[in-house]
């Protein structure tokens, strides 16, 4: 029970005169915006750690935590953020608005990389300004560990999830055939992703429900993005933010941060040695 300079909601209510739901409703509705984005911070956290939990789960583990919060509250903060748990659909290849978007099989766990532009991953994080959030897409090629595209917006419309797969299609040469890995977000499932990607010889590919491990590249750079980025900084605005991450991307995660799996190269080094590389001498990849 929520509790105000030691005086029980419950038992403010009373004196007041007033039901605990409209008090509830009055407090979420006046409480500072600050707060609120606090909340928020702390059920993406929750949620990118724990892929698939709905709304009751996340409000548990905040009550585990320590965070007193009424569930409608966690639904209502869920939705505005596009983060309520897809339901496992038939795996049926539709375009049927009406029947729900397509789905696919998992391919990308049964692939031995040789090369880049073989495997292609994306996803979707969010970065926390004062008293907003912005969503960060990505499209990483698996081999290489580079990011290939990426692109900032305050929603998680499909837009975003285009935006970085059209700023990878302009910057790569590719053939048909790259095997493009993701979740099963509605980004990524709905027609005009899905249609893009056909229309440049990807075979498309999602995680099974509710398992982090089938995109672990994906989101071992953004827990990277996040930690040696994110966190460190206050972003004032959405153009703060982008040439931040813009130069955290592009100059220090491609071409100077070291990976363990490449080597100790950084993405772009360990592009270039691939391509001095005469066909068929290509490490796997781990």
């Amino acid at each position: 029970m929520m509790q105000f300079e030691g005086f029980r909601a419950e038992h403010a209510c009373e004196l007041a005169r007033m039901s605990r739901a409209g008090f509830y409703r009055h407090y979420e509705e006046h409480e500072p915006r600050q707060a609120d984005v606090e909340l928020r911070d702390q059920i993406q956290r929750i949620v990118l750690e724990n892929r698939g939990y709905g709304y009751r789960r996340v409000r548990a583990e905040l009550l585990h935590q320590g965070m007193v919060v009424n569930r409608k509250r966690v639904l209502r903060l869920m939705r505005l953020d596009n983060l309520l748990a897809v339901r496992k659909q038939r795996f049926v290849f539709t375009t049927d608005s009406r029947h729900g978007y397509a789905v696919y099989p998992n391919l990308a766990s049964r692939l031995n990389l040789t090369a880049i532009n073989q495997l292609w991953v994306a996803d979707i994080t969010y970065v926390r300004l004062r008293e907003a959030f912005l969503y960060l897409a990505i499209v990483m090629d698996a081999y290489s560990r580079k990011v290939v595209g990426w692109e900032l917006g305050e929603d998680l419309r499909a837009e975003l999830a285009l935006g970085a797969l059209n700023r990878a299609l302009a910057d790569r040469s590719i053939e048909p055939g790259i095997v493009h890995h993701s979740d099963r977000g509605v980004q990524y499932c709905c027609l005009a992703y899905v249609e893009k990607l056909q229309a440049h010889g990807f075979v498309i590919s999602m995680s099974r429900t509710g398992n982090p491990y089938d995109n672990a590249k994906a989101e071992s750079f953004m827990k990277t993005l996040k930690t040696e980025e994110v966190y460190l900084q206050q972003y004032r605005d959405q153009e703060e933010a982008r040439v931040s991450i813009q130069r955290f991307i592009e100059e220090v995660y491609n071409r100077k941060r070291l990976h363990s799996s490449l080597g100790y190269l950084s993405p772009d080094r360990f592009e270039q040695q691939c391509h001095r590389k005469p066909d068929g001498e290509g490490e796997t990849a781990q």
